[in-house]
């Protein structure tokens, strides 16, 4: 969000803690992959119009305060109210009356509120708003200008100054009152999360009956508008859709069967591929290779992704685990063409376009139709 603001012509300042991520940034590198961003990073911090800083009174200068923190539940599946409370208290001293504070991250409903009160017990007289994030990895430097952007506030004048601040992406802008928008987000989220439930449902029915659902789903989908969005199955994992179900079902007194439901059937999937392995092969004597760690296609993030959860499992059933990713750095994976050489087995945990065309006479286990051959297991 920073490195299109500032692409817009704004003065943008970076605040974290993480001191070797500030100063990737200041060289101009992104710490991160995300197409297109690098050389726009690049281009705004050469002309001075964004730098990174882990000063907190950087934020006193600012006109405008969007806090972009991650918002996790804990061990026990509850939301912690107190990450974005915990990151305003950072820099609250060097606050100033008349700023404009933005939450972007996903938050429990009622985070708003308590952000406002939490500011107001300081005497600062400054106007917050609440405008979520939407983007998703690998597409951001285009749906931060093409998607709507919701903004919500509390009073006209913080809706105004929202309004003003995010019209420099897009003039498609959507007003809510801020629990509204808390809802909105987390509905979207879990409306994901509970559609790749579903899909991953009928996969493990077709294939307990021997039936293969990608021919399945290509018969329901094909020019049937009303079942265009019925989504491949695969794991449904990353920092945000099972963290933001299991919000809304605290939100609802836990009272969520289907968030619930999905979070069971997507949790549950390496265990189900396992089992149905366990079936067809003798894993004790196999040496299986995991290709692809990252929790989505074409990313570097590994957060949450559930290839590390059938790793666990398969590290307890077969001879040997061998893992690999063409973009995440980790001491531990091998390269590719050495888990293709050693491994019995192999299981595509992620659907990089890598391993669309593999190359090889081993076994390949495709929940996700990655390779067109079909995903009965």
């Amino acid at each position: 969000m920073g490195i299109a603001l500032a692409s817009r012509g704004l003065s943008v300042t970076l605040y974290d803690i993480n001191a070797a991520a500030v100063s990737t940034v200041n060289a101009g590198v992104l710490p991160f992959d995300e197409p297109g961003a690098g050389p726009v990073l690049a281009e705004v911090v050469a002309a001075g119009r964004l730098r990174a800083s882990t000063e907190p009174s950087t934020v006193a200068g600012a006109e405008h305060l969007v806090v972009v923190v991650g918002t996790p539940v804990d061990e026990h599946l509850n939301p912690d109210l107190g990450a974005v409370p915990r990151a305003l208290e950072r820099c609250a001293e060097h606050l100033r009356p008349g700023q404009l504070v933005v939450l972007r991250s996903t938050v429990y409903p009622g985070v708003t509120a308590l952000t406002e009160k939490l500011l107001h017990s300081k005497g600062l007289d400054v106007d917050v708003a609440f405008c979520p994030e939407r983007i998703a990895e690998g597409k951001a430097m285009t749906e931060l200008f093409e998607l709507p952007q919701i903004v919500a506030a509390r009073t006209p004048q913080a809706l105004a100054r929202a309004e003003k601040l995010f019209r420099n992406l897009t003039d498609n802008v959507v007003p809510l009152e801020p629990e509204e928008a808390e809802l909105a987000k987390l509905f979207t989220n879990t409306w994901r999360y509970i559609k790749f439930a579903t899909a991953n449902q009928f996969w493990m029915m077709a294939n307990d009956f021997g039936l293969d659902f990608a021919k399945i789903r290509h018969a329901i989908t094909y020019d049937y508008p009303r079942a265009a969005d019925l989504p491949m199955p695969g794991f449904a994992a990353g920092p945000c859709l099972f963290k933001d179900t299991m919000q809304l079902a605290a939100f609802n007194r836990n009272n969520f069967v289907l968030g619930h439901s999905a979070m069971l059937i997507n949790e549950g999937l390496p265990l189900y591929v396992v089992s149905r392995l366990e079936e067809k092969y003798d894993l004790s004597t196999m040496s299986v290779g995991i290709l692809g760690m990252a929790f989505k296609g074409g990313s570097d993030d590994p957060r949450e992704s559930l290839a590390y959860k059938l790793r666990k499992i398969l590290s307890m059933k077969a001879r040997e685990t061998l893992c690999t990713d063409p973009h995440i750095k980790d001491e531990r994976f091998l390269p590719l063409p050495e888990v293709l050489d050693r491994a019995d087995l192999l299981v595509i945990a992620c659907p990089h376009a890598e391993y669309a065309a593999l190359a090889t006479a081993t076994p390949v286990v495709d929940m996700w139709g990655l390779t067109g051959q079909g995903v009965l297991i």
